[in-house]
């Protein structure tokens, strides 16, 4: 009998290959008490190549949460998560398989590569020729890992979210496309037909988009058919509870457990129908029966700005808000179920097609919607330039984000090595810009038309953007290449600037300048009293070009009025008829920080309510700026203040240059000037002035990286002023001097694996001094820490007074004559501002007899996790005074590290003071680490998009 039902089902599945290339077939039995499917699979595959095939490859990406060490892991700490290092065993997942064997029951050599172990080789008996097909049979059971790392897999609740579960055949293509997985969704798969039986307890429901039909179901277990022809993706949800909901529209029906607060089901429905109707229209038939939309799908794909904010702060309404969510991820689904193409090296047009039909849907449906949303109608905000943006600039403003900070990267940079921003956010809207941008650019075509055309010519065939360019070039005759090449495939920037007007009496006379090496086209448009009166597409400008057109009385010329073009620097593309450039634009003075207006010269002001020092204590002034959303080349700030406790004028400015450099390991170089008044003491006040320039360095080619390498030269002007009422120790040095510090850093701010290296050189009238830092920090694979930093300083010269220690290498407390350091109590002697410490120099935390050196210093500092937060630490060290022989000095006790680097405390226990727990006040021992600075903490989240 059982022999009769494997012939009879390997009849079916040659007949299903018949009209199939590829064929997918499993019968499956799930085990919730052990998160387990045990899994019977056959694989027909097709050989559509010239080749002959020795060997195959077959993604198996369950195994790749199996151990820390594969290329998922390593995915996780690069973008500074430690749920998958700490995780627990039981927590991951893997597959163990049973057996490989051909249709002749010949059993095969299988095995992992080595250092990709969620790729499977499989070693063929007999050569696969051109144009023939194989089949496997594959026995192997999966433990699914828990949905915290990747929100697929076993959840908290016992449910199942199964995406890219069972192994799947590689793509050859001339050569196999295997990759791991990291956590990118973008597993490239042939298309396959696929039946899937599968066997759960009955207390669950599943969710697919394959047609489906119960074989057997009884009070114990369900037995359940899926089939799907020419599929690239399955998705099943196995939950307890019916969380999806299906909407049939007139052209498929969309199953989604997308949910928005008070958004009605009649109107989930009307807005599922316009949906579908959108993509059918726009995309061509779907060719399936069903599209299952995901809240997974969506989290990892949501819409950022101001559409994550909590609803009840949101300013978009909640059927809009619903009916963006649905969809986007609509859109991505779609295009990626009909338009197969490789998705780790081919992504970027997907994501263009996704985004271009989000802007053209905003076009069709909400014209008039702005980027504020609601808040740009509220009295204080519609006067910012901002309120007046429509919803679609969000695209151009994330995508220049990236650009502004030099961390741009060739649309077309495969997937997996693009930064977290550029590949969720920055590299996605360029993409879909650039569209929008070809689609004005090429006037003698309808661009939305034929990307339809395109789609249903290449539905659910193996595709690629070569054929994507080739169709459209042979539609428009305008020159196109600069899209396929400049805009696509590098980095340049694109940049004009209006250089020269001369006008006449019945034309104008101008000259545009290219700022970059870019071939991408421009357009100019001619206003009069705000209204246009002409526009042209200028191309192949190479330097600059000079051109004649009629004067139509235009009061003035604008390069890309419209705002349709990605440019990098709008603030010169306004140039009136008369007059200069600048004093054309109008100063325009706002109240906090705006969007750049490129027709207005900004200021910008903001209150200031700030706490620096417990001498000056509260301060109140007003910033005046010009920094705004975007990132500008040159920036200045002037911030003057009045201090409540110091009752003096304070405060601080500043102004730098940025030139950042493109294609160069060497990043950017900023110079400028900096100054600042404030209190160190008590009616004691300090002036610095400090000119300085800075090289930045970083690896060009992987801009994943974190190990950066910097050179900073700068002048530290210092002058002190004490009052009569000054209390204050050690000022018997010279109240004014300056010191030229030079400094090399190199650092791998790493999550699991940190380190950091600097070189410092300081010369000043009356020393000369020379130090090494270097600091290593490992989180083990069971979780516990360890921390070790060196340091080693020495004096080249010394001239200072014998009895100050104020220019000497601190033990636990620096005196900190840069003023660089954050202390909230500089100068305290006793209480609590006294024991605040930064770990610099000897980095010692308890206070020990010997606290300086104006000779020479070497420390060890180490901490090591005893549970959790709280760490051990100790410290030891030399430190050698003239006329004196060099002491040994130690310290120990346990670290509360709450947050590394940010909020510390640290508690003394043995040092050369003895057991210092027993001694009198040793609450004055306590020390503690803590940062006020909103920006320091923002570096946190910013870490893990850049």
């Amino acid at each position: 009998m059982i022999k009769k039902a494997l012939i009879f089902l390997s009849v079916c599945l040659i007949s299903f290959s018949s009209y199939a290339q590829n064929v997918i077939n499993i019968i499956g039995t799930v085990n919730p008490d052990n998160k387990s499917i045990t899994i019977s699979q056959t694989v027909i595959y097709k050989n559509t190549s010239d080749d002959t095939l020795k060997e195959v490859y077959l993604s198996n990406w369950n195994n790749s949460y199996s151990t820390k060490s594969t290329a998922l892991a390593k995915r996780f700490e690069e973008e500074f998560s430690t749920k998958f290092h700490l995780a627990k065993d039981k927590q991951r997942s893997f597959t163990t398989i049973e057996s490989v064997i051909d249709k002749d029951n010949n059993l095969l050599e299988s095995r992992h590569l080595k250092n990709q172990i969620d790729i499977l080789k499989v070693n063929l008996k007999n050569p696969l020729k051109p144009n023939t097909s194989f089949q496997l049979k594959l026995k192997y059971t999966i433990v699914l890992p828990d949905a915290i790392f990747t929100d697929y897999g076993f959840t908290e609740d016992g449910n199942f979210e199964l995406k890219d579960w069972y192994i799947t055949p590689a793509v050859y293509d001339g050569k196999w496309q295997y990759y791991s997985n990291k956590n990118l969704n973008d597993l490239y798969v042939p298309k396959s037909d696929i039946s899937i039986q599968l066997t759960y307890p009955s207390n669950y429901y599943i969710t697919t988009e394959l047609d489906s039909k119960i074989i057997n179901s009884n009070s114990e277990t369900t037995t359940i058919k899926l089939k799907g022809q020419d599929r690239v993706h399955t998705y099943l949800s196995l939950n307890k509870n019916t969380t999806f909901n299906k909407v049939t529209t007139d052209d498929f029906t969309v199953i989604t457990d997308i949910e928005e607060k008070r958004v009605s089901p009649q109107s989930r429905a009307i807005i599922a129908d316009r949906v579908t109707n959108f993509l059918s229209e726009n995309l061509g038939q779907y060719p399936h029966k069903k599209l299952l939309i995901s809240q997974i799908e969506y989290n990892k794909n949501p819409l950022y700005g101001l559409n994550q904010l909590p609803s009840f702060f949101r300013p978009f309404k909640d059927d809009f808000q619903y009916e963006l969510k649905l969809l986007k991820t609509a859109l991505n689904k779609y295009i990626e179920n009909i338009h197969i193409t490789n998705p780790r090296k081919e992504h970027w047009l997907n994501d263009a097609l996704s985004i271009y039909f989000l802007m053209k849907y905003i076009e069709d449906y909400y014209p008039d919607s702005k980027l504020l949303g609601t808040l740009s109608k509220i009295w204080g905000v519609r006067s910012f330039h901002i309120s007046d943006l429509d919803y679609n600039f969000q695209y151009y403003l994330y995508s220049m984000e990236a650009a502004r900070k030099n961390n741009d990267q060739p649309i077309t940079t495969s997937k997996d090595s693009l930064t977290k921003f550029n590949a969720n956010i920055a590299g996605r809207y360029k993409a879909g810009i650039g569209l929008n941008y070809l689609d004005d650019y090429t006037e003698d075509i309808d661009l939305r038309d034929l990307i339809k055309v395109y789609l249903e010519e290449n539905s659910l065939k193996e595709a690629s953007p070569k054929n994507f360019e080739a169709f459209l070039k042979s539609k428009t005759n305008k020159n196109i290449d600069w899209f396929f090449s400049d805009y696509l495939n590098t980095r340049k920037k694109i940049d004009y600037k209006i250089s020269r007007v001369k006008t006449t009496e019945d034309s104008i006379i101008l000259t545009i300048k290219n700022k970059r090496n870019n071939s991408a086209p421009i357009s100019l448009f001619s206003l009069k009293n705000d209204s246009v009166v002409n526009k042209i597409w200028i191309d192949s400008i190479s330097k600059s070009k000079t051109l004649s057109i009629p004067k139509d009385g235009a009061d003035r010329l604008v390069l890309d009025y419209d705002n349709v073009i990605p440019e990098f620097n709008q603030r010169d593309n306004y140039r009136s008829t008369k007059g200069s450039s600048f004093w054309s634009k109008p100063l325009q003075f706002r109240l906090f920080k705006d969007i750049e207006d490129p027709y207005y010269n900004q200021v910008f002001f903001m209150p200031l309510v700030q706490f620096e020092n417990i001498y000056d204590g509260l301060t109140l002034g007003t910033k005046v700026y010009n920094k705004t959303i975007l990132r500008k080349r040159l920036n200045y700030r002037f911030s003057p203040q009045y201090a409540l406790n110091s009752k003096s004028l304070t405060g601080s400015g500043t102004v730098f240059y940025t030139h950042n450099l493109e294609d160069s390991n060497l990043f950017n170089i900023t110079y400028g000037i900096s100054a600042s008044y404030r209190s160190f003491a008590q009616d004691a006040f300090f002036r610095r002035l400090r000119p300085n320039i800075s090289f930045i360095f970083r690896d060009k080619n992987d801009l994943r990286s974190d190990k950066r390498h910097s050179l900073s030269l700068r002048y530290v002007d210092i002058a002190r002023s004490i009052g009569p009422n000054a209390v204050i120790s050690d000022i018997d040095e010279e109240p004014d001097y300056g010191v030229l510090n030079l400094r090399y850093v190199k650092s791998s701010p790493g999550i699991i694996n940190f380190s950091r290296f600097f070189a410092d050189f300081q010369v000043s009238s009356n020393f000369s001094k020379f130090a090494l830092n270097y600091e290593f920090r490992k989180l083990t694979k069971n979780n516990r820490n360890f921390n070790l930093r060196l340091f080693a300083g020495t004096f080249l010269s010394n001239k200072t007074d014998p009895d100050s220690n104020f220019f000497s290498f601190a033990l636990d407390r620096p005196t900190d004559y840069l003023f660089d350091f954050n202390y909230l109590g500089r100068s305290e002697d006793a209480g609590i501002f006294s024991q605040q410490i930064i770990i610099a120099e000897g980095g010692f935390k308890s206070k020990l007899d010997t606290a300086f050196a104006n000779q020479w210093m070497a420390t060890a500092n180490f901490s090591t996790s005893l549970w959790r937060y709280i760490q051990f630490y100790g410290d030891i060290g030399f430190l050698k005074n003239k006329f004196s022989s060099a002491n040994f000095v130690y310290d120990s006790g346990i670290r509360l590290n709450l947050v590394e680097d940010y909020f510390e405390i640290f508690f003394p226990l043995y040092s050369n003071n003895g057991w210092e727990v027993g001694q009198p006040n040793y609450d004055q021992k306590i020390r503690f680490m803590f940062t006020v600075d909103p920006q320091v903490l923002l570096g946190l989240f910013r870490r893990k998009w850049y």
